[in-house]
């Protein structure tokens, strides 16, 4: 048997721990052979492959980033020549030109949706839930998540001396894209005082509140964890019914210019949240009267050498991943499920983000804190 694997979206750590465990467990127990195409589905699109045999899979646990290189081209939307096209049918005759019996693509709930496309067309598609954002909907956690959820706690109590120090407002802004798993994990381990979070929609001046009966308190300083995709109520509802308007005119050839405008306007509104954190930072310091800094952590969140946890995760979603190749499972992501390793249809999953519930324990345990949420 045949097994190719790529590596798709945005590198994280875990990836190589990933494609070594479907490796080894191909080569060593069901004596396949394994393959990995470079940059994602370009690469695939391109048939740009290395073999990936013990050698080149020797070493590589520890290692961060992707051996495999990564993009975040799709097939049914590739840049060639300039010009955005339709590489599906190249891509199929690629995997059937290396006789593959699955085709193994690690990659975030973009990739789910990508892979889907291509099962649906006749590939032999198994994914691997891979984000430092948790979103994927269908699994417990990502590989990924772990990692990033040390670096960012870490960066958060490293803060805290210098805003001690100072009696400053720290804003610290984390990655997690649209949901709040990352900001909401490494606030409560770091000690933060306020979270914020994509699934609550935030009012500033409860925010100030919080800052300014802390001082009263006696505290001189707070530490203020942002998710990147954070949203003021305001924001929300001006998110929401632009959103309202996309989904009234969706298909509709004779609203195409209404869908237009309201593209327009949530491309608008997206450009100018891009500049949050630093105009929230900037509020809080004339409503408090502290001085308030800014700082976002960005793709250091992403990078260097996966932790322990994701290293065992991902081996173990890797080599189950060989082991369903092996009993012709395919059209499925392998999910970490109570601790099990287990086949979730990709139908379920493409299209699906997993955010955090209003009941989810870390978000009680915040408020038994005493920790701000912005709501």
């Amino acid at each position: 048997m045949h097994i190719g694997i790529l590596t798709s979206g945005g590198d994280t750590p875990g990836l190589n721990a990933a494609i070594r465990g479907i490796g080894k467990a191909a080569i060593n127990t069901h004596e396949m052979s394994v393959i990995g195409f470079r940059d994602g589905f370009k690469g695939l699109m391109q048939n740009r492959s290395i073999r990936l045999d013990r050698q080149a899979l020797s070493g590589i646990l520890t290692i961060g980033g992707t051996i495999l290189g990564t993009s975040r081209e799709k097939p049914h939307k590739m840049e060639v020549g300039g010009q955005k096209m339709d590489m599906t049918d190249a891509i199929l005759e690629n995997i059937e030109a290396h006789h593959l019996d699955a085709l193994i693509c690690l990659g975030g709930g973009g990739t789910q949706k990508n892979a889907l496309r291509l099962y649906k067309a006749g590939a032999p598609i198994i994914t691997l839930p891979k984000t430092i954002d948790k979103d994927v909907w269908g699994t417990d956690t990502t590989f990924g998540f772990d990692t990033a959820l040390g670096i960012a706690t870490d960066a958060i109590d490293r803060l805290h001396s210098t805003a001690h120090s100072h009696h400053r407002i720290v804003v610290v802004e984390l990655m997690g894209h649209n949901a709040g798993w990352l900001a909401l994990g490494a606030g409560l381990a770091g000690g933060a005082d306020v979270i914020l979070i994509p699934e609550i929609p935030y009012n500033i001046d409860a925010i100030a509140e919080t800052v300014l009966q802390r001082r009263a308190g006696g505290s001189t300083f707070s530490i203020i964890a942002v998710s990147e995709g954070a949203l003021s109520a305001q924001e929300h509802a001006s998110m929401t019914a632009i959103q309202e308007r996309l989904d009234a005119t969706k298909g509709d050839d004779k609203r195409a210019d209404e869908r237009a405008e309201a593209k327009a306007d949530m491309a608008a509104l997206e450009e100018q949240r891009k500049d949050t954190t630093a105009r929230l930072s900037r509020r809080l310091e004339e409503m408090t009267g502290l001085e308030a800094r800014v700082t976002i952590l960005g793709h250091v969140q992403r990078g260097g050498t996966p932790s322990a946890q994701d290293r065992l995760l991902a081996t173990r979603l890797g080599t189950a991943s060989a082991d369903f190749t092996a009993r012709g499972v395919t059209g499925v992501m392998v999910a970490m499920v109570n601790g099990e390793a287990v086949p979730v249809p990709l139908e379920e999953v493409a299209g699906k983000r997993a955010v955090v519930p209003a009941d989810h324990p870390w978000l009680l345990t915040a408020r038994n804190l005493g920790i701000g949420l912005g709501d």
